[in-house]
């Protein structure tokens, strides 16, 4: 078996077809309604298309694609509702977390510690005008907080809905590329409210934050009604 430089086996050509066609999607390369056949794929990737076959079957069960005999690959667009479906989940593990750090403070410390180091990585980011790294970057930023909650059921949860994050950060920086400092900017803010632990704070300044980037309805993206 072939290894990679790192001592690890080398993916298989049908592996490698799908982490690279998985990325392009989630990185807004291969957008949403868009039409990609098996040749293209094959051409692009220097493989044969039976590793190809395989990475789009793969692809479709996962529902990224939708698959037309003879005539190609549909990339699934975002379904109607779906971001604001994101937003409501998010909104819920990522408080959740902040309120159990407000109780412990070590683990707080240590998260923020996290977060720090991260908001760097952004910042690097945004000098180069990476969003595809962007991207990646702000879904690493949110799910250090839900994983800091200490539940591993509700991080396994996230980590399913972080590629669905990707997606659309990635689609609303195409939209506007420009707002990158002020999505820094919110997560400077998130950050100080985990450091205060003030989950009733970031519950608010979360939601705000992902209105703005997602350029959605506030009525439609919150529908649980006041907190309590």
């Amino acid at each position: 078996m072939l290894h990679s430089s790192s001592g690890s086996p080398a993916p298989s050509a049908a592996e490698q077809v799908y982490q690279d066609v998985k990325e392009l999607i989630l990185s807004g390369g291969l957008p949403g309604g868009e039409l990609i056949s098996e040749g293209e794929v094959a051409n692009r990737t220097g493989c044969s298309r039976t590793p190809v076959r395989e990475a789009f079957l793969r692809l479709e069960a996962e529902g990224w694609m939708r698959l037309y005999p003879k005539r190609g690959a549909l990339i699934v667009p975002v379904a109607d509702g779906e971001a604001e479906h994101i937003v409501d989940a998010r909104q819920l593990l990522e408080t959740h977390s902040v309120r159990y750090l407000a109780e412990h403070a070590a683990e707080r410390a240590a998260v923020v510690h996290a977060l720090d180091d991260n908001l760097d990585r952004q910042l690097g980011i945004v000098r180069d005008g990476d969003v595809v790294a962007f991207s990646a970057a702000d879904a690493d930023f949110h799910r250090l907080i839900v994983r800091a909650g200490d539940n591993p059921l509700l991080d396994s949860f996230y980590g399913g809905l972080r590629e669905r994050q990707r997606r659309m950060t990635a689609r609303s920086l195409a939209r506007d590329p420009e707002q990158l400092p002020a999505i820094v900017d919110d997560h400077v803010r998130l950050r100080d409210l985990v450091e205060a632990a003030d989950p009733d704070g970031y519950d608010a300044a979360l939601l705000e934050h992902m209105l703005s980037v997602h350029a959605l309805n506030p009525r439609s993206a919150n529908r649980r009604g006041p907190r309590t």
